[in-house]
């Protein structure tokens, strides 16, 4: 689609040109967020662009680079850092042309079509040692071959080439940020990569998460999760760290430092605070954590290894996530600053200092205001609503259900009907949806408690949509009939 002809090339150079400036400010000081969609009933993209529009954010982080979503980033004027998932890598490591047509694909067309690509993640935390070593051959390869597509088709200078790692690549001995280094049985191969990242002008994308310190360890120091100071900070030499975030940030500075990559830019792919799901994943602390990192990267102090060096990081995540797995812990579906339909979730200033405080989505529509409940009558000894309860849970989202989560004060009635309205919302509230061999019953009146919110579904945004959940239910109900469940 190039333009031929005097105009034509002249715009075409003066955007190229306009790109390549603003290209020269992407590591400036900031926050933006990652954009998840792994949801069963996503907002449309256009009213997520104009969530993050309304909100401030100039800057988002996606896991894949789906059309729809690039689509509607088209003129916004939002920075975009596009994900490869862990399972391409493979076939872009072993062929130059399938990264060519990845490229072609996925930034190409939509850079000329007025999307502001500045980074290509190659692979999502593909260094995890849960992964037994899967993806340590194909990154760097795969990393290579982006970086020769990008060059090939004239986008070298404006859209760079990293890798989203996660904090567990660099590690200090003895737990001073100044001993920071390179994980022993990847560092040669982390060597390789920093030397790609500075020989190019990339950053380093490290994602940082102070919860799940908290989470693995019970002996954590809560308060130094946190940014208002610390009972037990970590002293270093003449440096004392108050919270996790410095720390963390500090040992891969000081891994870089000490294997001879002083300039290579540190981004924080990754960082904030569950609402739901475990006892420390609650809107208080999900806000009191959030709110200081906030107003820590407004203030321009950066960290004790890069004082006044502008913190560079992309809140996780813009909003709640419900098929999302939960291996993890079931806190994984509820990252969101936002809740499902873009309402949020807490009040947070976004430029730190109680400026911008978070606006919600416009115009989503949603399903009828009616939920799914358990009969008053329901006895809870029938083994049918055991059986109920383990699919409407295995098909839709329960991890709000829990010891001190936000529905963990439910009697054992409440639990059921909070796992029959999950479902029947997931199966946009289809008749058939709430019958569960005759336990259930549909009522206008909200069950909504105390903090445990029983949802209303987000209208479907397509046919196709409503009728594929319209199929599920149909089979599901089918195999009831049958005595299968």
């Amino acid at each position: 689609m190039g333009a031929a002809g005097g105009n034509g090339g002249v715009a075409k150079a003066a955007a190229v040109a306009v790109l390549v400036l603003c290209m020269a400010r992407w590591s400036a000081a900031g926050m933006g967020v990652n954009w998840g969609t792994q949801l069963s009933h996503p907002l449309p993209a256009s009213t997520v662009v104009r969530l993050l529009k309304d909100n401030g954010f100039d800057r988002v982080k996606l896991f894949d680079a789906e059309d729809g979503i690039l689509g509607a980033l088209k003129g916004s004027g939002i920075q975009v850092m596009v994900g490869i998932p862990n399972d391409m890598l493979s076939d872009l490591a072993g062929s130059t042309k399938a990264a060519e047509r990845w490229v072609t694909a996925n930034v190409s067309k939509h850079v000329n079509d007025g999307v502001d690509i500045r980074l290509v993640a190659v692979g999502n935390e593909p260094f995890l040692q849960t992964f037994n070593g899967t993806y340590l051959n194909t990154t760097f390869p795969a990393m290579q071959n982006i970086q020769a597509a990008l060059m090939s088709a004239g986008l070298g200078n404006q859209v760079k080439v990293t890798v989203a790692l996660n904090a567990d690549v660099y590690q200090s001995s003895s737990g001073k940020p100044s001993d920071g280094d390179f994980r022993a049985d990847i560092h040669g191969l982390m060597l390789n990569i920093v030397q790609f990242l500075a020989s190019s002008g990339a950053p380093f994308v490290a994602n940082v998460y102070p919860f799940i310190s908290l989470y693995a360890d019970p002996n954590f120091p809560l308060d130094y999760a946190f940014f208002q100071g610390s009972t037990s900070p970590v002293v270093d030499g003449g440096v004392t760290y108050e919270n996790t975030f410095d720390a963390n940030h500090d040992t891969l500075v000081a891994a870089l430092r000490r294997n001879g990559f002083p300039n290579v830019t540190v981004v924080v792919g990754e960082v904030g605070w569950p609402t739901d799901g475990d006892a420390n994943a609650n809107p208080a602390y999900a806000q009191r954590f959030n709110q200081g990192l906030l107003d820590h990267v407004a203030s321009g102090k950066g960290t004790p290894l890069t004082p006044g060096a502008p913190v560079d990081a992309y809140l996780f995540s813009l909003v709640d996530e419900d098929r999302k797995s939960i291996q993890p812990g079931n806190f994984e579906r509820h990252w969101g600053i936002f809740f499902y339909d873009g309402k949020p979730k807490y009040q947070l200033s976004l430029r730190g200092n109680g400026g911008g405080m978070l606006v919600p989505a416009r115009g989503v529509e949603y399903l009828q205001r009616r939920w799914c409940v358990l009969k008053p009558d329901a006895d809870l000894a029938d083994q049918k609503v055991g059986d109920s309860v383990s699919y409407a849970c295995g098909s839709a989202d329960c991890t709000s259900l829990g010891y001190k989560t936000s529905c963990g004060g439910l009697d054992a009635k409440g639990n059921v009907s909070y796992a029959f309205n999950s479902y029947y919302q997931t199966e946009d509230q289809d008749d058939r949806a709430c019958d569960f061999r005759g336990l259930a019953t549909t009522t206008t009146v909200d069950p909504s408690t105390g903090t445990c919110r029983f949802i209303i579904g987000i209208a479907p945004t397509s046919t196709a949509t409503r009728n594929v959940a319209a199929r599920t239910a149909a089979i599901f109900f089918a195999l009831l009939l049958a005595g299968m469940f």
